[in-house]
């Protein structure tokens, strides 16, 4: 396998797909071709267990094997072939000989219907990540399983835009119950987001950075650093882990290390620390911190120390006390030169300041809210989203959460009606918190939420950003802004449907936008 083809993120070459020897990501042709077979495969085994209801076993299965697929998750060539015979050996145990599906069929299809069927397959690989942090800390769904299961066996069927379509939306409806369980799983276990500013200072000591979205192991690692001397940096979207009570209790817990993920490279080169990645996003390491890249979950790079499910960190404890950390205290910055971030503006939080948004809002001191979030990428003209931010006026409040916080997060915006402008709802999975905050508003003003002052502005890169997407268009939003470009994967006719029906503008400039959707 010498030759790939993969459109699924915001990055693919030329905004066309990445072909030849390896992806703009990273990965190899050889993986991409492993990944679509493990796609294949997944597909026939929900052939096979048509009619019947899937074992647990099968559906945390197809969840890894879903979830693996994203975007910078798996570069293993060997991690995904072990997935692949683990999915086989699944099939075979339903005693129904079916041939793995060729997905050459769906990247040859006619342009629309590989436009749907690649909604629905990078919406159900979003989807499946939600679902295996769920289920690591024990909350499944037996709707979220059985629809994972049932579209993967629509993508084998020829398919029309009519049969299609209803599976794209309700793509949107089962993930919505999905960030919902996710929802359910985190406040529960780790309790209610709270407020909590967050140093980017790094302080004289052994010190492990943990990235990605795995709150379960990031748990697991601050029981195993107890009074050992080191402190726990997070990184990227394990920032609102600051704001759970059961993991800010945790003294080594010290504040977060960097920017967005795709400033990796050269902020983790030479660091004197350990570094964990739990999920994506991860870049293919240098040789200035190869060397102390770690990996677990369904993450993995050939190369680097990947921990296994018994979650034993001692050798990423060992090479953090070896390096030893700073010297002395290194007062690092966000990208536009503020010293701290907040987070932890969940729903619990907003919902008990819900009386005071309402009276703002009627009293004219709040004017607009503005919903600017999801994923970064490196593309350029994501800058967009700092200057939207900057160029808001006074009387608004911004909303924010997922990664592409980053672009703004150390500014400060000041207050509006007693509270902060800026309020981070938390990972991307909190797009539920931000919906039931929308419908909970909605409710107080007795109107829809597309008549709410809130407008959303998204920015999309891989397919967690998908599954959210077709969760408020399921939601019947409209009007949301996106970009910083469109998926490559949406065909001209499918674009019209989605702008005719949901009135989706692609991003123009930030004063543009601004003044159409406040109407100067």
């Amino acid at each position: 396998m010498d030759q790939m083809f993969c459109f699924q993120c915001e990055q693919t070459a030329g905004c066309t797909g990445c072909t030849g020897k390896a992806g703009v990501c990273g990965k190899t042709a050889e993986v991409a071709g492993y990944e679509d077979e493990l796609t294949g495969a997944l597909i026939a085994l929900s052939q096979a267990l048509a009619g019947s209801k899937a074992s647990d076993e099968a559906c945390a299965l197809a969840e890894e094997g879903l979830f693996a697929t994203i975007t910078n998750v798996d570069f293993s060539a060997a991690a995904v072939k072990e997935l692949i015979d683990r999915v086989h050996a699944e099939t075979a145990k339903t005693g129904r000989e079916v041939a793995d599906y060729d997905m050459e069929l769906i990247w040859n299809a006619n342009e629309d219907i590989r436009s749907l069927k690649s909604l629905i397959l990078f919406g159900i690989r979003g989807m499946a990540a939600y679902a295996y942090h769920a289920r690591m800390l024990g909350y499944t769904d037996d709707t979220v399983d059985a629809f994972t299961f049932e579209a993967l066996a629509q993508l084998a069927e020829e398919g029309s835009l009519e049969t299609l379509l209803p599976t794209v939306l309700k793509v949107g409806e089962v993930n919505l119950t999905c960030m919902g369980m996710l929802d359910k799983a985190n406040t529960e276990t780790f309790g209610d987001p709270a407020p909590a500013t967050v140093t980017l200072t790094v302080e004289p000591n052994p010190f492990i950075i943990v990235t990605g979205h795995d709150l379960r192991d990031l748990q697991l690692l601050l029981e195993q650093t107890k009074d050992k001397g080191i402190d726990i940096y997070t990184h990227g979207e394990m920032l609102p882990a600051h704001a759970y009570p059961e993991l800010r209790k945790y003294p080594q817990l010290k504040g977060n290390f960097g920017t967005a993920w795709q400033n990796q490279t050269h902020e983790f080169a030479n660091v004197p620390g350990a570094i964990l990645f739990t999920t994506n996003c991860l870049m293919p390491p240098k040789d200035s911190y190869a060397d102390r890249v770690f990996t677990t979950g369904a993450v993995e790079y050939d190369g680097t120390t990947h921990i296994g499910e018994d979650k034993d960190f001692t050798p990423v404890i060992e090479k953090a006390l070896a390096l030893g950390g700073y010297s002395e205290a290194q007062h690092f910055t966000g990208i536009n030169g503020g010293a701290q971030v907040t987070t932890g503006f969940g729903r619990a939080t907003v919902m008990s300041v819900a009386g005071t948004v309402i009276d703002a809002v009627k009293q004219g001191a709040l004017s607009h809210i503005f919903l600017v979030g999801g994923c970064d990428g490196a593309r350029k003209g994501r800058n967009y989203f700092t200057e939207f931010v900057e160029k808001t006026p006074a009387d608004t409040a911004i909303l924010t959460l997922a990664c592409g916080k980053y672009r703004f997060n150390d500014l400060d915006l000041g207050t509006v009606g007693g509270l902060p402008r800026l309020l981070d709802m938390g990972q991307c999975n909190d797009a539920y918190g931000a919906i039931q905050v929308a419908v909970a508003l909605a409710g107080a003003f007795e109107c829809g939420v597309n008549d709410l002052p809130l407008s959303m502005v998204i920015s999309w890169y891989e397919q967690k950003a998908v599954c959210i997407l077709l969760t408020l268009l399921y939601l019947g939003i409209q009007d949301i802004y996106l970009g910083p470009t469109l998926p490559a994967f949406i065909s001209p006719n499918v674009l019209s449907f989605l702008v005719e029906n949901y009135n989706i503008h692609p991003i123009s400039t930030p004063d543009e936008d601004l003044a159409a959707i406040l109407g100067k």
